[in-house]
């Protein structure tokens, strides 16, 4: 009875866990007869408002988006010419080359770009959930080193050249794959997969991934091969096409909300602590292995697609919580428009500010992301003392 005080008495301390949705019942302070003291109903309408203005935010800012570039396009003339080919009754755009670069060239960006966005965004949220620290980040598995190393292989080598113009892209998801397992294999074998061991094996399995990219790039004779592997390695969007990785990387992000959602109740409690979800009945490690395994397809796809992409998992997460709190049923799916909102305007500011050539994009989410992780560190020894 003690234990079973005590477990209650964190509950009701810890956001997003109460003994009512612990045990699946309504809240009384839910029914619209009773007075909102806690705040609850207001909370989940500012919640909705914000993810509804986000949502919007997103669709404009991908049609806006989609006319940034050396050849400015309107808004109006990128809508009429999506439209066009989605066969509504709209006007078609006039020029075939206005056509092609809007369907054929933008528009798997942009969308390859909110998917990567939502992707790496999701599995930043859930990861600093699974092992409770405010610093992860989805590349902390090891997933970048893997992918990295699938791609070097393939441009500087020619390995999977069977495969055509998607061998870089699935050597790249083949090697984060196999990083991921490498790093769960790792964990699980001291029997549990904490969240030290986990951390711990993606870090070792990161750097020594790294050490075999530095080696393939050194071995290789071509410069222009070299160049393109560290062009990859700073992450863009240029090889996004209609094929089956904006598939891949779309139904991940979708696919990855939908399952993190639905596991809102688990996060909250891994985020609670491993003690706080054994009273709620649930399997830490367990846990921790589903979500492994979503984190790292996420991740996978996301950079098979668009390169390794860094910062976006460990500011966006943040600055969702900013705005729709801790409760992951929320938080998942804000950290996927924020992810997407991100990842679009850092694409079209890639595109134009250095003309004609294009800046790599995890040069502007490092800008961006470096200060942010500073402020984080400064916040953090700040309340500790």
């Amino acid at each position: 009875m003690k234990n079973e005080r005590a477990a209650g008495t964190t509950l009701h301390e810890t956001p997003g866990l109460t003994p009512h949705t612990a045990g699946g019942q309504r809240s009384a302070t839910s029914s619209p007869d009773v007075p909102d003291v806690l705040g609850v109903r207001s909370r989940a309408r500012r919640s909705a408002l914000v993810l509804a203005c986000l949502a919007a935010a997103a669709l404009l800012s991908l049609l806006i988006c989609l006319g940034i570039g050396p050849v400015p396009i309107s808004p109006t003339t990128t809508a009429q010419v999506i439209g066009h080919h989605l066969g509504l009754p709209t006007p078609a755009a006039g020029e075939a080359s206005i056509d092609a670069i809007v369907w054929d060239v933008r528009l798997p960006r942009v969308l390859m770009g909110a998917a990567v966005g939502a992707c790496l965004a999701i599995s930043g949220a859930a990861l600093q959930a699974m092992v409770r620290n405010m610093l992860a980040d989805p590349y902390i598995l090891g997933v970048s080193g893997g992918a990295s190393t699938g791609a070097a292989a393939a441009i500087l080598f020619g390995v999977g050249a069977a495969f055509g113009q998607y061998a870089q892209s699935l050597l790249a998801f083949v090697g984060a794959l196999g990083a991921a397992l490498l790093v769960f294999f790792i964990a699980r074998a001291g029997g549990r997969v904490t969240s030290l061991r986990l951390l711990l094996s993606g870090v070792a399995v990161g750097y020594a991934l790294t050490a075999v990219t530095n080696l393939l790039i050194f071995s290789s004779d071509s410069a222009e091969g070299s160049r393109s592997v560290m062009f990859w390695m700073l992450g863009s969007l240029s090889l996004a096409r209609w094929n089956a990785f904006l598939l891949i990387a779309a139904l991940a992000a979708a696919l990855g909300v939908l399952g993190m959602v639905s596991g809102a109740r688990v996060l909250d409690a891994l985020s609670a602590g491993d003690e706080i979800a054994h009273g709620l009945g649930i399997s830490p490690d367990r846990a921790r292995i589903g979500f492994l395994l979503m984190v790292s397809l996420c991740t996978a796809a996301a950079v098979a697609g668009a390169g390794a992409i860094g910062f976006v998992g460990l500011v966006i997460p943040h600055l969702a919580r900013r705005l729709v709190g801790a409760r992951h049923r929320v938080l998942i799916p804000a950290s996927a428009l924020l992810g997407s909102l991100f990842l679009l305007w850092a694409d079209a500011f890639a595109r134009v500010v250095m003309q004609p050539r294009e800046l790599p994009i995890g040069v502007i989410t490092a800008a961006i992301g470096a200060p942010f992780l500073l402020l984080l560190v400064r916040r953090l020894y700040s309340r500790h003392g």
